[in-house]
């Protein structure tokens, strides 16, 4: 990874500079999910019954093998991270390809139920699968379901991405000496990426299902 200090004063300043930025990008992005979580505090009230009826279709066994893959794969990174701070490359190249792993597993598994969905005519508009007083509500909240999901499927792979960049980075680096803030920062946006899941989950798979 390039040591280039301009235009900053000190390694320190470098990284603490880079350290802010993530923090700062990441708020915005709370700002942004935290619009979806207000469209679910709403409809999940105002169009409860319907909302519930779109709940119990989805799968909880893809969402819940999901989340512990998920999990997991933050776990992995944060092993990554200590690899870092004790300088061993080698550790944070095995943490991070598992940790892309996990994350592309998920992706598949998720496109798997998407397809299964689809299949099921589930996607909101002419056709959905659903009838009768409560169709309106489980339009809703496939709605939901599916720009959520979508959004961060797209952080998803933006996050596996910057990981396996880490890992490239490292491999070349190898026998110079290792800068912690890379993985540090990236581990910043894939423990986000993880919250906003687990946030997600109850949301889509557990609240209104019994």
């Amino acid at each position: 990874m390039s040591d280039h200090l301009e235009p900053y004063d000190s390694p320190q300043h470098r990284d603490e500079t880079a350290i802010a930025g993530m923090w700062l990008f990441l708020a915005s992005e709370i700002l942004l999910f935290g619009g979806l979580f207000l469209i679910f505090v709403v409809y999940s009230h105002t169009h409860a019954a319907g909302w519930a009826l779109g709940v119990r279709h989805t799968s909880l066994t893809i969402g819940g093998i999901n989340t512990a893959l998920l999990l997991t794969s933050s776990m992995l990174y944060t092993l990554g991270v200590e690899a870092a701070r004790n300088e061993n490359a080698g550790g944070i190249i095995r943490a991070g390809l598992g940790a892309a792993a996990l994350g592309v597993t998920f992706l598949c598994l998720k496109g798997w139920e998407w397809h299964t969905e689809l299949g099921e005519h589930l996607f909101p508009g002419p056709g959905f699968a659903i009838g009768g007083p409560q169709a309106g509500g489980a339009q809703l909240f496939y709605s939901f379901y599916f720009l959520s999901t979508a959004l961060h499927g797209l952080h998803m792979l933006v996050g596996i991405g910057l990981i396996a960049w880490v890992c490239l980075q490292i491999y070349r680096g190898r026998g110079r000496p290792l800068r912690v803030m890379p993985v540090e920062v990236v581990g910043l946006y894939w423990s986000f990426v993880d919250l906003v899941w687990v946030l997600l989950f109850p949301v889509l798979y557990l609240i209104g299902r019994v």
